[in-house]
């Protein structure tokens, strides 16, 4: 077992492939097929990470927020790789120039510098949409049930105090509800 599936709970092909689900975005947009505010548009915005937390919610890593985090910062890298294979075409051969001080430095240090920038925002745009949506993923890992391991549905899970489904898995062992007896033998004093 690698070290990313015993840390993030994914192969690195498969944390790749995840983060290549948002890469198709990336090429339509500077390609100019889609728009921003188009339905396409939305579906390949919201698609991909929603797929990220789904794939953590079915396969419940052990650090669901740091897994996604990865898979972020590798949309952040294939980001920055679109923007700089299809500038020239993203820019229609009209490139952004440098303004104020740095104004007419000339071509090449222009160029260098936007596409350093364009890099290093792709990064952090990708980072950021992996801290986003792991913090999702996190919330939801709490709130939605893991599937028993053995394949069982959740409703024919029961605890040792007799509660089954849903509720058995929510509650944290050693809690109490009033009217249910806490362990064999135990009684609840609220009910009389």
């Amino acid at each position: 077992m690698s070290r990313a599936t015993r840390v993030l709970g994914f192969p690195w092909p498969v944390l790749i492939g995840l983060a290549a689900l948002a890469a198709p975005r990336v090429v339509l947009h500077d390609l100019g097929l889609i728009e921003e505010g188009s339905f396409v548009n939305g579906l390949l915005v919201f698609v991909p990470p929603a797929s990220w937390i789904a794939t953590v919610l079915w396969k419940r890593p052990r650090r669901p927020f740091a897994t996604v985090v990865v898979i972020g910062a590798i949309y952040g890298v294939f980001l920055a790789l679109g923007h700089q294979l299809l500038w020239d075409t993203a820019f229609g051969g009209d490139a952004p120039a440098l303004g104020g001080e740095l104004a007419g430095t000339g071509p090449a240090v222009e160029d260098g510098t936007l596409r350093t920038a364009a890099v290093i925002s792709s990064l952090v745009t990708g980072t950021l949409v992996g801290v986003v949506t792991g913090a999702i993923a996190v919330l939801l890992c709490r709130l939605v049930p893991a599937m028993p391991a053995d394949g069982t549905d959740i409703d024919d899970t029961r605890d040792r105090r007799g509660a089954s489904g849903v509720d058995a898995l929510l509650r944290p062992p050693g809690s109490r509800r009033p009217g249910i007896p806490h362990a064999p033998g135990d009684t609840d004093d609220s009910v009389s």
